[in-house]
């Protein structure tokens, strides 16, 4: 049966207010050597959120490098799940479908005839990519969710290993070589040592382990998410997030070696890993290992954009490759969740206004982390006020932003928490999240914070208000001035709120009326 047509039969008056679109998603199923999976994306943008997300661990490149062949029950899996996911793309009214497939059919001799049945089972054409292909579209996954990337990216699946250079929005000659996780269990019968040998073998043939060293090393790949997950687990990390999770070198190898040497099942947190990724730790430790020795990085930076993403950023015209992901998603947020979207602009000229007639700079907090925070100043309107702050904080900690590292979302995030909870509250997951900022970063978000509380108050959320109100520094005093007609909104709550800003800027205050 013919796959359908995106819109057909979509009733009209069909509407979901928590959605930016509906007839415009677009879907990447990846067969991989080790998972088939089928993420689906609100649409084609430079932040498009994930709607859908499924994976089926078929492991289909499990004995390919000793038998030449894909398994029997491995096509069986992987055929079962695209059946499903075809289904679940004509349920969600998928605009469009691109599917790839890599390193295990590429390399299998009954490829061809499994692309055949796998074309039929998703009814889409299937591209089988290249190594060199695989390599590009992971530096492009990847400079799409770093904002200003620098460094060699290396993604790591169940049959291949690809490396390739990034720098800004460019993507050096990439390399393939068989040792994923299942490609070197397979190759190295089982054995750690005999699987060292393979992986130095490989690894001396590589020109882009040169291109690494001082850069960062961004790491693509289920397999080493996985021991990303398990560091952040023993290290009591604060912020359960992948993406842009960085760790040092040194502290990386040595967490590695520790996973190469253990039993799977004895590592602190196993239980977060699932049970089919277990046994490939200790050959992603291995193979991250010998990179970490030969390429010397400055950080390892844990990525969760690569291929599927690379697909939708290299679909984009130039004027939106080039947007910044975290505003574009900020602005989202406040379309979505604000009680008035067109307040956050003029708030963001508010805030600046004070900042800049206080003297700070752009240095310690830069104009698109201000304009970002300003965007989702208002998104915990909807839950009980005793939440609010604690609410917001959670959500902006853990969503789905690229384009930011993890002390930005701190920062965001403790700007939220105060803007609602007030500056002297706290709470155990703040206090936790506070260790991510140093000491001056926090006072930033405090500061910001403080000049919510006065905005807020004055405006209710609501556009217009805020232009007709000047608030700048002058000389030692923070003065707010309010026209005739606005006088009214000049309240003892306002002026306390102004008094603890002024303070924060070390300034006494004043306020003017008509």
């Amino acid at each position: 049966m013919p796959f359908p047509a995106a819109a057909a039969a979509r009733p009209e008056a069909r509407h979901a207010p928590g959605r930016l679109a509906l007839s415009n998603t677009i879907a990447i199923v990846d067969i991989g050597s080790n998972s088939v999976r089928l993420v689906v994306y609100e649409m084609l943008g430079r932040a498009p959120s994930q709607v859908f997300n499924e994976k089926e661990m078929a492991g289909l490149g499990r004995q390919v490098a000793t038998t030449g062949r894909l398994a029997d029950d491995a096509i069986e899996k992987a055929i079962e799940a695209l059946l499903r996911f075809r289904i679940l793309c004509e349920a969600m009214h998928v605009g469009e479908i691109r599917v790839i497939a890599t390193a295990a059919a590429r390399y299998a001799e009954n490829g061809p005839a499994f692309i055949a049945r796998a074309q039929e089972a998703i009814g889409q054409p299937i591209e089988l990519i290249s190594g060199g292909r695989e390599a590009e579209l992971s530096g492009l996954g990847v400079i799409s969710g770093f904002h200003e990337a620098d460094g060699v990216v290396g993604d790591l699946g169940g049959g291949s290993l690809e490396l390739i250079s990034v720098s800004g929005e460019t993507v050096g000659p990439g390399a393939s070589v068989p040792l994923g996780g299942l490609a070197l269990q397979d190759r190295s019968k089982g054995s750690l040592k005999a699987a060292e040998k393979i992986v130095k073998d490989e690894l001396d043939k590589l020109p882009q382990l040169a291109a690494m060293k001082g850069r960062d090393f961004y790491a693509v790949g289920g397999t080493w998410r996985a021991l990303a997950t398990l560091h952040q687990r023993r290290s009591n990390y604060p912020l359960n997030v992948m993406n842009g999770y960085a760790i040092p070198p040194r502290d990386a190898a040595d967490f590695v070696r520790l996973v190469e040497r253990a039993d799977a099942t004895t590592l602190e947190a196993i239980d977060a890993v699932s049970s089919a990724r277990r046994p490939l730790l200790a050959y992603g430790a291995l193979v991250l290992d010998e990179l970490i020795k030969r390429g010397k990085p400055r950080s390892i930076v844990i990525s969760a954009q690569g291929v599927r993403e690379g697909l939708l950023y290299e679909q984009l015209p130039p004027e939106q490759r080039a947007g910044d992901p975290l505003l574009q998603a900020a602005r989202d947020y406040n379309l979505l969740r604000a009680r008035d979207p067109r307040h956050a602009s003029e708030l963001v000229d508010w805030t600046l206004g004070i900042l800049r007639t206080a003297g700070a700079t752009e240095a310690l907090v830069p104009h698109r982390m201000i304009e970002t925070v300003c965007l989702l100043s208002d998104i915990g309107w909807r839950a009980h006020p005793d939440y609010r702050g604690e609410q917001s904080m959670n959500v902006v900690a853990h969503a789905y932003f690229t384009g930011i590292d993890h002390t930005g979302r701190a920062f965001l995030a403790m700007t939220l928490f105060h803007r609602y909870a007030g500056l002297k509250d706290s709470s155990p997951a703040a206090e936790a999240l506070k260790t991510l900022l140093e000491p001056t970063l926090l006072q930033q978000a405090q500061l910001i914070a403080a000049i919510f509380r006065v905005a807020y108050l004055l405006s209710a959320g609501m556009a217009g208000i805020l232009p007709k109100i000047a608030a700048a520094c002058e000389a030692d005093r923070l003065v707010l001035r309010f026209p005739a007609e606005l006088a009214a909104l000049s309240s003892e709550r306002v002026e306390g709120r102004l008094k603890q800003l002024a303070r924060l800027l070390g300034r006494d205050f004043a306020i003017e009326r008509g």
